[in-house]
């Protein structure tokens, strides 16, 4: 299941190892579906899946609710659902699309909600981002109009410095050679083909590039590790497309390309152990703020430096990941031009800079923690360089929610949690934080705040982020020092207020599908 997986991930950490193999969920449901039969060899087939990831492509999109609460009722597991759509996503888009790879990266985090929702609303965010991934297929031409193929290994032998070699290829943005070279590194070792992959995903620093990198590789655990190609492949794609695009456009590769080698070489990290040392709250607190106002190299030098000094990596992550919160509760929110109907003026939900620092900086925490020395150390070098140099678009002070919750005079907990129901659906972002900080600084437990803002981030369409965001706060919450974790939580609130009022398509007929108020 994917929570012993994930412990699993998390006792490598310290060995630098990627975990070679995962279990799989879909054992009691293959006998469920017969593959359809098809004598394209030109296609990929997925088994025992087979029948059930042409259902996802081709099902109409109005019809596919009901069928798909017709399968849950016979038996089929949202996690074998998830499965099928993860792949189906994959076929048609391969990474090369942006609502369908951001619908894929929402599917893993919409099984996590599922799974703290009531039983008989379980259902719903799985339902709300398999209609999302079905749409966006058959807008795209379903499954007569796919992009992942079958792909023939390459026959060169491998190198030692292998990671070098498919980043070379990747930069020459030879979409053959490069997919060719990763076939070949995924059957020799799918957990060392991941590593060497990451030397061309730190390349550019790209929300959209690192989050699917990480996602892809968390979904194993939901789909097992037979379709490890299937899934990593669409990095080597999205990484080479983005390296034709600036070369087409005649665009200067990211600085991170010369930094993070000649930071490796300087603080001599490739050569030294992590470090176990807690530098204490305030040093985790000065570095976030470093890392959020600074220059990315500056950023970048201050996490080598931490690690060459012994700091634990995830104590440098711990910063990073604040200094993404930072972004968010700085920002002053949309402007006139930049605000759409999904996005009204003052919005900070779906692509805003804070929600796209905060993703960002989970997966390269998460991609740390299961990869190799190397990668443990670049990661994090790349994260911080990441998250800086964006102290400029945001507010010089941050959303004056501590103020704000000074006001607050009632401590009865449903009371409160009354009130930031209505802060949500007003809009009303100051109060919502406000409410959610005086919570924590009073000691409530967290667990009801989370409780009562996932339904929002369930029925709200969320511009596409609703689902990884709400994950990538739980999970942070969870790895933040105490006397800092609650920044994540108030982060939260205000997007939650801020995507209100945008119903995700699908939702109503969903609940009443499920016979739900």
């Amino acid at each position: 299941m994917w929570s012993k997986t994930r412990r699993d991930f998390l006792a490598d950490v310290g060995r630098g190892m990627l975990v070679a193999g995962v279990g799989s969920t879909l054992a009691a449901d293959l006998g469920l579906f017969t593959p359809r039969l098809d004598d394209d060899v030109d296609r990929l087939h997925f088994g025992a899946l087979e029948s059930l990831v042409c259902f996802m492509q081709d099902t109409p999109v109005e019809r596919l609710q009901a069928a798909v609460i017709e399968k849950l009722t016979a038996g089929v597991s949202l996690e074998t659902l998830v499965s099928a759509a993860a792949l189906a996503n994959a076929r048609s888009f391969g990474g090369q699309d942006y609502d369908g790879y951001h619908t894929f990266m929402a599917l893993g985090p919409a099984l996590y909600m599922a799974r703290e929702m009531p039983s008989r609303a379980a259902a719903l965010p799985v339902l709300k981002v398999l209609y999302r991934n079905t749409n966006r297929i058959q807008t795209r031409g379903g499954g007569e109009h796919e992009t992942l193929r079958p792909v023939t290994a390459t026959s060169s032998p491998i190198p030692a410095d292998a990671g070098a070699w498919l980043q070379s290829v990747t930069r020459s943005a030879d979409m053959e050679r490069a997919e060719g070279i990763f076939a070949a590194l995924v059957n020799d070792s799918v957990g060392e083909a991941y590593n060497h992959l990451q030397f061309s995903v730190q390349d550019e620093v790209d929300v959209h590039r690192i989050v699917l990198a990480w996602r892809a590789w968390m979904m194993l655990d939901v789909t097992g590790m037979e379709h490890a190609h299937t899934l990593l492949r669409q990095s080597v794609r999205y990484c080479v497309q983005s390296e034709q695009q600036r070369l087409d456009r005649r665009h200067d590769p990211s600085g991170i390309r010369e930094l993070l080698p000649r930071l490796l070489d300087e603080f001599r990290l490739l050569g030294r152990s992590l470090g176990a040392v807690d530098p204490g709250e305030i040093w985790i607190s000065s570095a976030a703020e470093h890392v959020a106002m600074g220059s990315p190299e500056t950023a970048a030098r201050l996490a080598a430096g931490a690690l060459a000094e012994g700091i634990s990596s995830e104590a440098v992550g711990e910063a990073i990941s604040l200094a993404s919160m930072r972004l968010l509760l700085h920002d002053r929110g949309l402007n006139a031009q930049q605000a759409s109907a999904s996005r009204p003026v003052g919005s900070v939900h779906g692509a805003s800079i804070g929600v796209h620092a905060a993703d960002s900086a989970n997966a390269w925490r998460n991609i740390a923690r299961v990869s190799n020395h190397r990668n443990t150390v670049a990661s994090l070098i790349v994260g911080a360089y990441h998250t800086a140099g964006r102290g400029n678009q945001v507010g010089s002070s941050a959303l004056p929610y501590e103020e704000a919750a000074g006001e607050i005079a009632d401590s009865d907990p449903q009371t409160l949690l009354r009130q930031l129901d209505d802060a949500v659906q007003a809009n009303d972002q100051l109060q919502a934080c406000a409410i959610v900080h005086h919570w924590g600084i009073t000691g409530q437990q967290p667990q009801a705040i989370f409780a009562r803002l996932l339904p929002y981030a369930v029925s709200e369409d969320g511009a596409l982020h609703a689902e990884k965001f709400y994950r990538t706060v739980q999970e942070e919450f969870v790895a933040t020092r105490p006397s800092l974790r609650w920044q994540h939580l108030v982060g939260l609130a205000r997007v939650t207020a801020s995507e209100f009022g945008n119903p995700a398509p699908g939702q109503t007929e969903a609940r009443q599908l499920l016979g739900l108020e």
